[in-house]
């Protein structure tokens, strides 16, 4: 009996602590104008010779949450993704689906959420990136993987000059 109880307990203060920093999560804006800030994010990015990372999600979205945290919280992710691009987190929720941005990117959704998009300097779309495939179990992202992804996407390794044959 004490074993259930125990088990109750903890299963019951970690769907509170789930809960209350779900509740505190509040990364989108449903309010913002996506098409402006994505087009003001390319513009910061030509200007720095970065491309745009954009994070579709929302506030609801627990996947969303741990993307965040899992990079701004390893040192090295963090200033990779800075080093490299400009990010927007452009909100998909029952208040601000984004429809029109989304058709026009190819109807990413379709992947899940999180779901990422690299845009070039000039607000072209390069990559559409299930996030699905950069976890590691069910509750994680695997830091390999995440790296990968940003060295793939990132400005230098779609420089011409970088393949020039010797």
């Amino acid at each position: 009996m004490k074993r259930k109880m125990l088990l109750l307990t903890v299963m019951f203060s970690s769907y509170t602590l789930f809960s209350q920093d779900m509740a505190n999560f509040k990364l989108y804006n449903p309010a913002d104008n996506a098409a402006d800030s994505i087009a003001a994010a390319v513009k910061r990015a030509k200007a720095n010779g970065k491309f745009v990372f954009v994070q579709v999600g929302g506030n609801w979205c627990i996947w969303c949450a741990r993307f965040n945290d899992y990079i701004t919280n390893d040192r090295q992710l963090d200033s990779t993704v800075r080093s490299d691009f400009v990010v927007y987190h452009m909100n998909y929720s029952k208040e601000n689906y984004n429809a029109t941005l989304l058709a026009k990117f190819g109807y990413p959704q379709r992947f899940g959420f999180p779901v990422f998009l690299v845009l070039d300097g000039e607000g072209r779309l390069l990559h559409t990136q299930n996030s699905g495939y950069l976890e590691d179990g069910k509750k994680s992202y695997e830091k390999n993987k995440v790296i990968e992804f940003f060295s793939n996407w990132r400005p230098k390794a779609l420089d011409p000059g970088q393949y020039k044959e010797q």
